[in-house]
């Protein structure tokens, strides 16, 4: 679970002179909001459920020809050569619920192509780790995020590209890794997707083409697993390209608890902050923090603090921040903390019914390229199909997304 960007620079281009003041919709939701079974939903009202992937608002936030479109791509360095049509991108505050099944808001980037077609294909683009609710695709416009949305859109799919809760226009704070809220959310915002393109008299395949980089890699295998197992009376599961994931979260953690990933002190504390929100992981911030940063460090995640400002205040390695105490417990899990790294170390520890493809690059010093064959030998003991592809062409872990993009586009055009 890795952070793609560092940036944290919110996005003044030309681009956004199209936005406009949000339009409050009447929350009244469709058919495939009435899910009440989905993961996260324990003791929800009906009335709350009904109400899942409900529009709050639209914004729109780009209006491109294809020529237009291409130009984004080549300032985000991915392959421009399948772009085929202009796209519209928004901006959609919807309905869902946070870690406990309450009602909440979450937002999302909802991108679709400037054709005549009614019956779009849907990818779902599950984004990697961010620590500053202003980057993600639909708040900034230079994210890397936003141009994969216009690159996917620009084929003829229609994106569904959710923040994620706790972030963008979200309340709150980022239930980081939490397996609940990283299902439920993406399966709303693609509810709430549905909802929007129908009142332009669009709708989505049910067949949903999901892709996701970084901690978006095990992020997209837990949304297919749950796709497969029936979570949405409409969308079912189409398609399978994680990206780079850290899909053993627990020699992952140990890694960055030994200095053995580049930034591990910063990302290391994220983990450990919103961990210990959501499971408690320490009594007080001194029982895992060194001074001075025990006094500090808890509230630079707040998702209003940019990388740079979290790296700038944090020592570059963990040994450095963290206790020696507090260490040992992330190389040594037990009891509770150890049950709940095993649920993000078995998110490809199924059998989808569909092909998966995995990219990943060796020269990641992020996310250890292991995390990938650990993905694939699970895969491959449930008999499920796969494939692994190393992305040679990539330099580190920020360019293995977007030298797999291309790749990720053709597959999903290829699947019938």
């Amino acid at each position: 679970m890795t952070l793609t960007r560092l940036s944290g620079r919110l996005s003044t281009s030309g681009a956004l002179a199209l936005v406009c003041a949000a339009t409050v919709l009447a929350g009244t939701g469709h058919a495939d909001g009435r899910d009440a079974s989905a993961p996260g939903t324990s003791a929800t009202h009906p009335q709350q459920a009904a109400a899942r992937g409900s529009v709050v608002s639209v914004t729109p936030v780009l209006d491109l020809d294809a020529k237009e479109v291409e130009a984004r791509m080549k300032k985000a360095e991915i392959d421009e050569r399948q772009v085929r049509h202009g796209v519209r991108a928004y901006r959609i505050v919807y309905r869902t619920v946070d870690t406990q099944g309450r009602p909440t808001t979450a937002s999302q980037l909802v991108a679709v192509p400037r054709n005549g077609d009614r019956h779009l294909r849907v990818v779902s683009w599950l984004h990697g780790t961010e620590v500053f609710r202003g980057e993600v695709a639909s708040v900034n416009d230079e994210s890397t995020d936003r141009a994969t949305a216009l690159l996917f859109a620009s084929t003829g799919l229609a994106v569904s590209a959710p923040d994620y809760l706790g972030l963008g226009e979200g309340p709150g704070s980022h239930p980081y890794g939490h397996p609940k809220a990283t299902v439920t959310a993406p399966v709303d915002g693609l509810r709430a997707a549905r909802s929007f393109v129908r009142r332009d008299g669009r709708d989505l395949d049910r067949r949903v083409l999901i892709s996701g980089f970084s901690q978006g890699g095990p992020a997209t295998m837990m949304l297919g697993r749950a796709l497969q197992r029936g979570t949405d009376p409409y969308f079912r599961l189409g398609a399978l390209a994680p990206i780079a994931g850290p899909f053993d979260l627990t020699g992952f953690e140990a890694a960055a608890a030994d200095d053995g990933i580049a930034r591990s002190s910063l990302y290391l504390a994220y983990f450990a902050t919103a961990w210990n929100r959501m499971y408690g992981l320490y009594a007080t911030p001194k029982d895992a923090f060194r001074a001075p940063y025990d006094k500090t460090v808890e509230s630079l995640f707040d998702g209003n603090h940019t990388g740079e400002e979290i790296g700038a205040a944090l020592p570059r390695t963990s040994k450095e921040l963290f206790t020696a105490d507090f260490l040992d417990k992330i190389r040594n899990p037990t009891g509770e903390l150890r049950r709940n790294l095993r649920v993000l170390d078995t998110t490809c520890d199924w059998r989808p019914q569909v092909p998966v493809h995995v990219f990943h690059s060796k020269a990641d010093e992020d996310v250890p390229f292991k995390n990938a064959e650990h993905c694939v030998r699970q895969l491959a003991a449930n008999g499920a199909a796969h494939k692994l592809t190393e992305v040679d062409e990539a330099d580190s872990h920020s360019t293995t997304v977007v030298k797999a993009l291309p790749e990720v586009v053709r597959d999903f055009h290829a699947v019938r």
